[in-house]
């Protein structure tokens, strides 16, 4: 599984990765999360608004920070 967190560090950005991060650690996967701040890189995983959470390279949330139960439910 690859999870990746797309944004250019704003605080939004911040909280998503941390709430990723503390769902993935909750859930007990050994997965890395990759932070992604390239627009370029963005642009070409289709995303439109940030903060956004792509799992296995599909953009799953865009423009909002999920719960970390939200993101447990999309990683489960």
């Amino acid at each position: 599984m690859k999870v990746q967190v797309f944004g250019p560090g704003c605080a939004k950005c911040v909280q998503l990765y941390e709430r990723a991060t503390q769902a993935v650690a909750e859930l007990g996967l050994d997965v890395e999360i990759e932070k992604v701040t390239e627009v370029r890189e963005m642009v070409k995983a289709g995303v439109m608004s940030t903060p956004a959470l792509a799992i296995d390279g599909r953009v799953r949330v865009a423009g909002k920070v999920p719960s970390v139960a939200d993101i447990k439910t999309l990683l489960g």
